[in-house]
């Protein structure tokens, strides 16, 4: 299933944040690049000390012990209203 969705990840081109059990860190906003058997190649940025790094890494499946993926996001600029659709359908509405 974890092979499934990370081939998934990667023909979608979305950033994922992956939790690696046997060094307990996570990699964040990192893109699936390629994926050979067991072999999962990870291409992501990071800062350190004002200085910003891409790294690509190569992890095994095995030692990927979570992944995730933003689903959506929503800008909270103060005094500025969630955009609103008068066009949603009756049974989707919210009651209020």
């Amino acid at each position: 299933m974890l092979h499934r969705k990370l081939y998934q990840f990667s023909a979608e081109r979305r950033p994922v944040w992956v939790f690696l059990r046997d060094q307990q860190r996570w990699i964040e906003e990192a893109l699936v690049v390629e994926i050979d058997g067991d072999l999962v190649t990870l291409r992501y940025d990071a800062t350190d000390d004002d200085e910003a790094h891409s790294w690509e890494e190569s992890v095994r499946l095995d030692s990927i012990g979570a992944v995730s993926t933003r689903l959506s996001y929503v800008c909270r600029a103060p005094g500025e209203e969630l955009p609103m659709a008068d066009d949603c359908p009756e049974a989707e509405r919210l009651s209020g």
